[in-house]
């Protein structure tokens, strides 16, 4: 489903992603783990083509993306991202900003995309808030309108880019479920995480980035229990420890 190879990537003199190759499988869930800086963002960010690379190939079910290409907003339909952050509109209420791809990219009538999009609502658990705005919402509640939002453009892939990191503790579960879930259905996934439990229970691979190059990577057993590589043992020590 994604290939990437011998990919990097600097930021002026600052090589963030240096000679990285993989493959992701359909319906394959791999999970990102590293420090911060070490290149885990920008890797998702030129999977979706938001972020150009300076060498090397990136393939989604062999079609090249670039964040240069005329094709790349209709690239960007069948690779899903969900953010830190959320990135929801704030004038639009849950139903409104799932609908909004669906009706105003992908041009799917309103009703339908309505009913669909209350469908992907209640999927995540959020059949009550159809008509609450972002502001209404607890952190958990819109990072699931943002998941639910990725799925409404029906895509063949989601890239989760530390999608529990901004909120509070108790909230994280609800979020976690969701995206079990999605795995269980056979969604492919990319997810860049610092939630080892997740890793350990969802996860087919692990992979550890540092300084830019992937260090490790294998079953979450073999990676998060018997780390080869000092860095990922020394690494998830300090994870573990802060917990």
């Amino acid at each position: 489903m994604i290939t990437v190879r011998n990919l990097s990537k600097s930021f002026g003199t600052n090589r963030v992603l240096d000679d990285v190759s993989l493959e992701i499988g359909k319906g394959e869930v791999v999970c990102i783990i590293g420090a911060s800086g070490s290149g885990k963002s920008t890797l998702l960010r030129c999977m979706n083509g938001l972020e150009s690379y300076d060498s090397g190939e990136l393939a989604i079910e062999d079609r090249v993306i670039r964040k240069d290409d005329r094709r790349i907003h209709e690239l960007r339909t069948q690779v899903g991202m969900v953010f830190q952050r959320f990135n929801l509109f704030p004038h639009r209420t849950a139903l409104q900003n799932v609908m909004e791809g669906p009706v105003f990219v992908k041009k799917v009538p309103v009703d339908q995309a309505r009913i669909e999009a209350t469908a992907l609502l209640e999927k995540v658990g959020l059949d009550d808030k159809l008509d609450a705005y972002p502001a209404q919402l607890s952190g958990g509640q819109q990072q699931r309108v943002a998941i639910a939002r990725s799925l409404a453009m029906k895509p063949k892939v989601i890239l989760f880019d530390e999608p529990t990191s901004a909120l509070d503790p108790e909230l994280v579960g609800d979020v976690l479920k969701v995206m079990q879930q999605l795995a269980e259905e056979g969604m492919t996934m990319a997810v860049v995480t610092h939630e080892m439990g997740f890793a350990n229970e969802v996860a087919a691979r692990v992979l550890f980035l540092d300084q830019g190059r992937i260090l490790e990577q294998g079953p979450p057993a073999e990676i998060l229990k018997n780390p080869k590589n000092e860095r990922t043992r020394d690494f998830l020590r300090r994870v573990i420890h802060a917990m």
